[in-house]
Formats: C-alpha cells, sequence, structure tokens
C-alpha cells in the first residue's frame, strides 16, 4: 500500500487547503494511507546562512526540521496544498525552502518523489506568486512535479462546492501515479517553469530556474526557447549536486579569505541604532 503525504501550508484547520488534500486522496484509484502534516504546527528557524549542514550532514538549528524531512522521506509521493496571503503562498512555505540546502544530507530518501500541489486563491486572479512558490517547493526536493493547479474558494469548505474544482481534485488525483498530466505552453523546457520575467533587452528569464532566452510566437502560441546557463542551479538532480559542490568550494574560498574579509566587515561596523523588541530593549537597559 502507498504511504501518501499531505503537506498542509496553512494553519486553518478544515480550511480549503485541508479539504482539498484529502478531496484528492479520496479520488485516488489505487489503495494508500493518507497522512497528514501541518507546517505550522512546527518549529521552523529562519535559516541563517551558516553553510555547516553541508559539512555536518544537515542542518545545526536544532528545530523541528528533521522530523518534517523524515515525515517526506518515509512517504511514496506528496501532496501539497498552500493558500494565497497577499498574492503569495503562506510565508511557511517559504521558511521551510529556505532551509533547502540542509536537504542535501537526505538526497537520495527525499528526491524523486511523485507529487501534485494545489494554491488556494479567494480572488480569481488574485493569487500573485502562489504557483511558482509552489513549483519551487517541488523543484528544491527534487520532486516529479506532475501538476500545480491554483484554485479559487474563500470561505472555509467553499473549494468543493465548484464543479471546476472538484474536476480539478480528480485530474490531481489521477496525475499522482499515473501519466503526467499534459503540460500547457508556453513553459521553460529546462524546469517546467510558467513564470517568466521580460528583461531588457528582449530576453526573458524563467523566474523557476533563472536561465534565460526568448518569447517565440509560433502557429499554436508562443513558445519559449530557454538555454542552460554556466551555473544550473536545481534543474534536475545532477544539476543539484554539482551545485551542493560549488557551495562547497565557496567555503574553502571564505576559509581562504576570511582575514581580509573581515577587515572590510569590520569598517562597516559602528553605532547606526537599530529598532529592536521591546524585549530585547528592556534587557539592555
Amino acid at each position: 500500500m502507498k504511504q501518501v503525504l499531505g503537506l498542509i501550508a496553512s494553519p486553518r484547520q478544515l480550511g480549503n487547503c485541508e479539504i482539498m488534500v484529502k478531496e484528492i486522496s479520496r479520488q485516488l484509484a489505487i489503495p494508500h494511507r493518507l497522512q497528514l502534516l501541518r507546517l505550522t504546527d512546527f518549529r521552523l528557524r529562519y535559516c541563517n546562512g551558516c553553510y555547516r549542514c553541508l559539512s555536518r550532514g544537515g542542518c545545526v538549528l536544532g528545530d523541528d526540521l528533521p522530523v518534517i524531512l523524515e515525515a517526506i522521506a518515509a512517504a511514496d509521493a506528496l501532496i501539497l496544498a498552500a493558500p494565497t496571503y497577499f498574492l503569495g503562498a503562506h510565508a511557511c512555505l517559504k521558511v521551510f525552502v529556505d532551509r533547502g540546502l540542509s536537504f542535501y544530507a537526505m538526497a537520495e530518501r527525499l528526491w524523486g518523489k511523485p507529487a501534485v500541489g494545489i494554491g488556494v486563491a479567494g480572488i480569481e486572479g488574485k493569487e500573485g506568486c502562489t504557483l511558482l512558490d509552489l513549483e519551487r517547493f517541488f523543484l528544491t526536493l527534487q520532486a516529479d512535479n506532475r501538476m500545480t493547479r491554483v484554485l479559487y474558494a474563500a470561505l472555509p469548505g467553499e473549494v468543493v462546492l465548484s464543479e471546476a474544482n472538484r474536476q480539478a481534485a480528480a485530474e490531481l488525483a489521477a496525475a499522482l501515479f499515473g501519466e503526467p498530466a499534459l503540460r500547457r505552453q508556453p513553459r521553460c523546457p529546462l524546469c517546467g517553469g510558467t513564470t517568466i520575467r521580460f528583461l531588457d533587452d528582449g530576453r526573458v528569464r524563467c523566474m523557476l530556474c533563472s536561465n534565460t532566452g526568448t518569447l517565440v510566437a509560433g502557429p499554436v502560441g508562443p513558445t519559449l526557447e530557454i538555454a542552460r546557463g554556466r551555473h544550473e542551479f536545481i534543474t534536475d538532480q545532477n544539476a543539484a549536486l554539482q551545485h551542493q559542490e560549488w557551495l562547497k568550494g565557496m567555503l574553502t574560498r571564505y576559509r581562504e579569505r576570511r582575514e581580509p574579509l573581515k577587515e572590510i566587515k569590520s569598517g562597516y561596523q559602528d553605532e547606526t541604532p537599530w529598532v529592536k523588541p521591546s524585549g530585547a530593549q528592556e534587557e539592555g537597559a
């Protein structure tokens, strides 16, 4: 029996995200066991960019990240659901993805899992970068992104009142362990990203893998022609491993240049005032 992990990036219990994950599970045709994980239930500290996870086999912050990663590693497939808060997915999703360097320690167990994602927005067209946030989550985990969709519903429970949303749940369920969904165009041919930025020189940049190219008019609509850059990041597992080695090289470079860099930083150490939380001000008084 397959183990499916539903990742809920919402603090709301029995909200539209949780309901959609359960609806997709109900429409899965194969025997499976659904387990749920709500990211906001866990203590996740902000990444501080120390890079010690690259040499110590995992993050040293000492929070609940290992529990979440172990749940993902134990699953056969993932269903991710996140609400839109102010034109993007809930912040807990970004806090988790920012810890991505520590995922390398468990890469063999984490990577390659089939996954589908749902973003829920209250107003049609106001989802902002929510879809990009879902795609980035899967790319950071090197998951097999079978389908991502944005659905519209505002009130808790409203998401399943729409026939279009129920049909989307059926399509997501079929894609999770079946044939990958037909991918609409235009999308990045390297990473599958669907969000682009127009650059000043007429080129475009994929906002998921950061590679550049052009938007070309074709007989059936525009297509993206994107070329691989000099430094790939996470377009595939091989690129991710190469990026890991580059990061380790940067650690070596930092150690070699630590003293001159320390001297540069000391020139900016001054008495510029900081706004602090009230508790910190009282402690320092």
